[in-house]
């Protein structure tokens, strides 16, 4: 084996760098839908060979975030009608389901990452920063998603999730009426309400917050994902 190589399995402080920022560019748009991935620039910004890239590209690849094809350069996963039609038909089973088995099925040290989760979001929600609003939000049903339990439901709302936050950048980048500003408060306090009930463990009271969630986020992403004068297509 490389020398380098191995060095670089051996230390991967590089490559979970790597892992993180290219998760994060792609969920909250600074790397948009269709961007293509410089697998040498990549290389040289974080100090690693092309080898642990690539490998990193195809276990991104995997779960959603990138799209491989033969003799094309890694892309950020594409985003269209469709997909945002398909994200909503499914979302609402995904989620809810995440967080009744969250209520029943959490550890207290798990609600505490949560809590923390949350007041990282309520910070970026109070301080007017949208990448970490997009970022922190993503973070927090995931942890709910990790809180669930289930082998099975995890990849499916890690999928959803990529979508989800790419599409809530363009919620969390325009709350610029009264309206808008007063339903980005109530999503964070349904944040705040979704741990109360995960932390009771109550199930029906978790599910029911999460259909409200995705409620209001349906209303406000139909609104700012089309263009105006673009017809959006029926959820």
């Amino acid at each position: 084996m490389d020398d380098g190589i191995a060095s670089e399995i051996g230390n991967p402080d590089r490559k979970t760098n790597l892992s993180l920022t290219l998760r994060r560019r792609i969920l909250t748009m600074e790397l948009p839908p269709g961007a293509v991935l410089d697998e040498v620039a990549l290389s040289e910004e974080f100090g690693l060979s092309r080898p642990p890239v690539r490998e990193l590209m195809r276990q991104m690849a995997g779960e959603g975030y990138i799209e491989l094809e033969a003799n094309r350069a890694a892309r950020v996963s594409s985003m269209s009608y469709q997909s945002l039609r398909d994200f909503f038909l499914l979302a609402p089973m995904i989620y809810i389901t995440a967080n009744k088995l969250a209520a029943e099925n959490g550890t207290r040290g798990q609600l505490d990452v949560l809590k923390r989760m949350q007041q990282s979001f309520r910070k970026a929600v109070d301080n007017c920063d949208v990448e970490g609003r997009v970022f922190y939000n993503d973070q927090f049903h995931r942890q709910i998603g990790e809180m669930a339990h289930n082998v099975y439901l995890v990849p499916s709302l890690r999928r959803l999730q990529i979508d989800h936050a790419r599409i809530g950048k363009v919620f969390y980048k325009h709350p610029n009426t009264p309206r808008m500003q007063e339903e980005l408060e109530l999503a964070t306090q349904q944040h705040d309400e979704m741990i109360d009930a995960i932390g009771k463990r109550d199930p029906d009271a978790a599910g029911e917050l999460a259909r409200l969630h995705l409620e209001l986020s349906r209303r406000n992403m139909a609104m700012y994902a089309a263009p105006e004068g673009l017809e959006t297509p029926t959820l």
